[in-house]
Parts: structure tokens; C-alpha cells; sequence
């Protein structure tokens, strides 16, 4: 079972910067397709981001373009997820997921992913 660790939440104000990252020890990590997702309670969990095995191809939520920015570094197996311009809304729990094909559009579907982090918050507020 491959094991996803979360990090990088926090409290920021409107206008501020995040950068979450999402860490495995797993030596296949360069092999699966990485999704970004964020729950609120008492909501469904929304896909904000996904990636290809090799980075190249990427995809964002319409909530989310042009503010955050998904990339991967297999080498150190890690995806990042840079956020920029954080809103109020964007306040969440955020977790990576891991898949093995690439869904194109789909990968937004939180329904395909197998493997999951423990998620981390991320707080906008003045």
C-alpha cells in the first residue's frame, strides 16, 4: 500500500501563498498519476489538480485556474501544489491521492484514486 504524507497547510491571509507537498517513500511513485482534492465539512470532496506520471500534462479545476500550480519532482517523490491568491473559499483539508492511469479531464474524479494521504488544512481568513 503506498503510504502519501501531506504537509505545507497553514493559516495565511487573503492574497497569501501556500505550497503543499505530498511525499512518499515508495520507489514506484514515478509510475502513478497524482490528484489534488479538498473537502470541506458537510461537502463533497472537490478535485483541484492532477498531474501525469512524468508532469507533463496537468489539469485544474475552474475554481483554481490560474492561481495554483501542480508539479512533481519524481526524483524526490513529491508532487507540490503552489498555491497563489488564496481565497477565503479555498479554506479546506487537502489531500494527494495516487492513480495508476492517467484520466486526462477526469482526474478530477476523486472516484478512480485508490491511495490517499491524511490531508492537510489550509485556513484563509483576515
Amino acid at each position: 500500500q503506498l503510504q502519501l504524507v501531506e504537509s505545507g497547510g497553514g493559516l495565511v491571509h487573503p492574497g497569501g501563498s501556500l505550497r503543499l507537498s505530498c511525499a512518499t517513500s515508495e520507489d514506484t511513485f514515478h509510475l502513478y498519476s497524482i490528484g489534488w482534492f479538498r473537502q470541506v465539512p458537510g461537502k463533497w470532496r472537490e478535485g483541484v489538480s492532477g498531474i501525469n506520471f512524468g508532469g507533463g500534462s496537468a489539469v485544474y479545476s475552474d475554481s483554481v485556474k490560474g492561481r495554483f500550480t501542480i508539479s512533481r519532482d519524481n526524483t524526490k517523490k513529491t508532487v507540490y501544489l503552489q498555491m497563489d491568491s488564496l481565497k477565503p473559499e479555498d479554506t479546506a483539508v487537502y489531500y494527494c491521492a495516487t492513480e495508476t492511469i492517467w484520466r486526462g479531464p477526469m482526474a478530477l474524479d476523486p472516484s478512480g484514486y485508490k491511495n490517499w494521504g491524511q490531508g492537510t488544512q489550509v485556513t484563509v481568513s483576515s
